[in-house]
């Protein structure tokens, strides 16, 4: 395994790398107080879409740790982002199944949100997905009727499962799959393991993607996305994926280690 060096800067994960859930992972406050000893600029990036950005950093905050908003993209804000650079958003409609972590970054950017399926000008131009904890038969009946109605099917993130303080659980990947089912349509996915979101952090960083490191859990999501955006992975074994997986994969990270406060050490001594 190389060194860990030439690194300018890092997207990491947050669920199963930061947290489970509402609990803190061991070395949180001390991996952050690293970066930022070793001025380390970072991108915080998510592909739970369920909590807006300054939801994160408030959460950050209780458990001792300050980011600015700047620091976290999640995948709600990425995809609201590649939807506003392909049409205007004045003029697209979009039934959101999710949290107010997807309607806000949305709202923000001036799309308009759609209710229930009742046909004629209750249609929506796009169906966009995300993790939703208060989904229902009505929300899920909305999205399959405005996708056979010819609206884009839109996923934020192919997550079937979710690291929590109660232990895994669904994820929007589960969300995904009951309505491709009932439509036969496959989503366009924007978070990892496309590269989108990987390089929209960059562009926030201002680095090129061989200066960069991905830190994450899933190797098929987190890893994957990162060898398909042309950037270095470091993954953490206290999430989704173990070591075990990798000899049946033909890509990997380029660093395992078994938590942040590996991660910490490994930098401090690099």
């Amino acid at each position: 395994m190389q060194a860990l060096t030439n690194v300018r800067s890092f997207i990491i994960d947050m669920d199963g790398v930061l947290w489970h859930g509402d609990r803190p992972l061991p070395g949180l406050v001390e991996f952050f107080q690293t970066l930022r000893d070793l001025r380390f600029p970072f991108v915080l990036a998510t592909n739970n879409a369920s909590q807006t950005a300054d939801q994160y950093v408030a959460k950050l905050a209780r458990m001792g740790v300050a980011v600015k908003r700047e620091e976290v993209l999640t995948s709600a804000m990425a995809t609201a982002l590649y939807l506003a650079q392909r049409t205007d958003p004045r003029q697209t409609r979009v039934f959101v199944i999710g949290e107010e972590g997807l309607r806000k970054p949305l709202l923000d950017l001036g799309f308009t949100l759609t209710g229930p399926y009742e046909g004629g000008d209750s249609r929506a131009d796009y169906v966009v997905c995300g993790l939703d904890r208060g989904i229902t038969w009505d929300k899920l009946a909305s999205a399959t009727l405005n996708i056979s109605a010819g609206a884009k099917f839109i996923g934020t993130n192919p997550d079937t499962t979710l690291p929590t303080e109660r232990g895994v659980t669904q994820g929007n990947g589960a969300i995904l799959a009951a309505i491709e089912a009932a439509t036969q349509v496959k989503p366009v996915i924007i978070g990892k393991p496309e590269p989108i979101m990987y390089q929209q952090a960059m562009a926030l960083l201002g680095v090129e993607a061989s200066e960069t490191v991905a830190i994450g859990d899933r190797l098929g999501t987190d890893i994957l996305g990162a060898v398909r955006a042309g950037i270095r992975s470091l993954m953490v074994l206290t999430g989704i994926s173990t070591e075990e997986e990798l000899k049946t994969l033909d890509y990997a990270p380029d660093w395992v280690m078994a938590d942040i406060r590996e991660v910490a050490q490994a930098l401090r001594k690099a």
